[in-house]
């Protein structure tokens, strides 16, 4: 993901909101120097800055994206993600992401906007993921299932790195 995209699209969707730089950060809980470098393409921000952002614009976290021309990979504390595809339908818009867990780290996640639900299958390793107050776990083969709209964890259970797909669902407003 190229800085200065990024930037130019979180102020432009910041703008089209009316909501000063100052409102945002304290809104997403991020500092304003950081959203300040975010918006002017001089910070590098991590997949929990810019997933709190997008929270708090009400936007899908792929609405940071122009126009992809390549798989776009997202790195959090934990979590490794590529979009594989954004799709929607009248009710919702999808992000498809091939995930990977690093094992020994505890990502923290901040909450997406009311309604996203977040479906992972694990294909290899054991992921402990969802609320931040009670994560679920589940194998290579099992699925997790939860809504996304408060703090979330993800971290594998054991030694192994977990391989896994995982979809975004964020609901359409309703008009």
């Amino acid at each position: 993901m190229d800085p200065a995209v990024v930037g130019r699209r979180v102020r432009a969707l910041r703008e089209e909101r009316g909501i000063s730089l100052s409102t945002l950060a304290r809104l997403a809980g991020v500092g304003k120097a950081t959203l300040s470098g975010l918006e002017n393409g001089t910070r590098n921000p991590t997949l929990d800055t810019l997933w709190a952002v997008t929270a708090q614009l009400g936007v899908p976290f792929t609405a940071l994206l122009a126009e992809p021309t390549a798989e776009p990979v997202v790195h959090g504390t934990a979590v490794t993600a590529t979009l594989l595809e954004v799709f929607t339908d009248t009710d919702a818009t999808y992000e498809l992401y091939r995930m990977r867990v690093a094992p020994g780290v505890t990502q923290l996640s901040p909450a997406h906007q009311p309604g996203v639900t977040e479906h992972i299958t694990v294909f290899a390793g054991v992921l402990r993921a969802g609320p931040a107050d009670a994560p679920l776990t589940a194998p290579a083969g099992g699925h997790l299932r939860w809504v996304s709209d408060v703090p979330h964890t993800y971290a594998t259970v054991g030694d192994d790195e977990v391989a896994a797909s995982l979809l975004l669902r964020y609901p359409r407003p309703r008009a």
